[in-house]
């Protein structure tokens, strides 16, 4: 692909230097006509990832909205907030890796819980409360007892 001189509009520039950076390529470029100096940035795009919820609606997958209710789940918890956001980087990076552009909310509950599991049980418990949608206590009590199981 040409780049066009952003100083005389030549559309013939030529690569000089070409590095990696912040996720980013770099490219240092010159002008043939002109003689002039001056840096692109290149970064891949991501496709979009979408979330299929309950209703059987779509939305784009919000990592934001995934680390508040992590967050919810582990306030006043020893969880750090580096751990948190980790939860949040495998989630995503495993739907990228597998080229998915979609994933359920089941599915992204069902991996948080995994984490949380390991992680802390009184977040997993509060993490379960509100995306299993407990509607009695009977369900804390199994989900309790099956904790003190493992």
């Amino acid at each position: 692909m040409n780049m066009r001189c952003p100083y005389c509009g030549c559309d013939d520039t030529k690569v000089v230097d070409s590095r990696f950076t912040e996720e980013k390529q770099r490219r240092r470029r010159m002008c043939p006509d002109c003689g002039k100096r001056f840096t692109t940035y290149e970064s891949v795009e991501r496709p979009e990832l979408l979330v299929n919820k309950k209703d059987n609606t779509y939305e784009p997958f919000d990592r934001n909205k995934l680390i508040k209710g992590l967050s919810f789940a582990v306030k006043k918890r020893p969880v750090s907030g580096q751990e948190i956001i980790n939860i949040a980087d495998e989630i995503e990076n495993m739907c990228l890796s597998t080229n998915r552009d979609q994933i359920s909310t089941a599915e992204i509950s069902d991996i948080v819980l995994a984490k949380l599991k390991t992680l802390d049980e009184v977040a997993y418990v509060r993490f379960a409360s509100v995306n299993k949608d407990f509607d009695d206590v009977q369900r804390f009590l199994e989900l309790i007892t099956e904790l003190k199981g493992n």
